[in-house]
């Protein structure tokens, strides 16, 4: 049986697209300094990214209390949530950065017909702010945040709205993403499920969400979607 056409892909934003660790951690050790306690390291901080700032906030305020029984009743996430929210209006941004070959990568799939999304659990303002500053906003027609639908990744319904918004049927999509949220979300929706290496899956290699496919990076997605639109015959047009 031939592989089926792809005719428009949705890609996780932090740690698929774009490196966003570092504007992150400092958000996050900003908010620590504000609250009297010391920063934490840059990896133990990447290790929470992907379900959006406040979990990731709320999982290291657990984590330090069970550290620290001494904070317990001290560190509110209902008082620390918003301070982080003002620290993060500051940084984001300003660190991020494209992964390498990606704005390439963009442009030929889209050069090929490809309709492109982004699909992230961050907040929609944060997330339009990182796009905008990689300069990958115009390259993609639709982006689905965090607060954009009732429900987040990885639930089903995200990516089957992104289908829909996108004008192709599931399994003419295909979703890129770096973490098991990403791998989850497409296998619920019942869209492509493939991943990248790098980027943020909270220390757990990606190969243990058994994603479709495992690429490189998105050159190798883009070769990989213009031979199957080259090779694929006409009834799948």
């Amino acid at each position: 049986m031939n592989p089926v056409r792809i005719d428009a892909i949705t890609f996780d934003l932090d740690g698929t697209l774009v490196d966003t660790a570092a504007e992150i951690a400092e958000a996050v050790n900003r908010t620590l300094h504000g609250v009297g306690l010391a920063p934490r390291p840059l990896a133990e901080i990447t290790d929470l990214i992907g379900h959006g700032l406040h979990p990731l906030m709320v999982r290291l305020l657990q984590r330090m209390q069970v550290e620290r029984p001494e904070l317990i009743g001290r560190l509110l996430a209902g008082e620390v949530l918003p301070l982080l929210d003002r620290h993060y209006a500051v940084t984001v941004g300003t660190r991020a950065r494209p992964y390498p070959g990606v704005p390439q990568a963009l442009d030929a799939l889209l050069a090929n017909g490809v309709r492109l999304g982004c699909v992230t659990n961050k907040e929609g303002r944060h997330a339009r702010r990182v796009l905008q500053a990689c300069g990958l906003a115009d390259r993609l027609e639709l982006l689905i945040a965090g607060d954009t639908l009732p429900e987040k990744k990885p639930h089903a319904s995200v990516l089957q709205h992104a289908a829909q918004r996108l004008g192709v049927t599931p399994d003419r999509l295909a979703h890129v993403g770096d973490s098991r949220t990403d791998i989850d979300s497409a296998r619920h929706a019942g869209v492509a499920a493939w991943a990248v290496p790098y980027g943020y899956n909270g220390g757990e290699p990606i190969e243990a969400a058994a994603p479709q496919r495992i690429f490189a990076g998105l050159a190798e997605v883009a070769a990989h979607v213009i031979e199957l639109r080259r090779t694929s015959c006409p009834s799948d047009h």
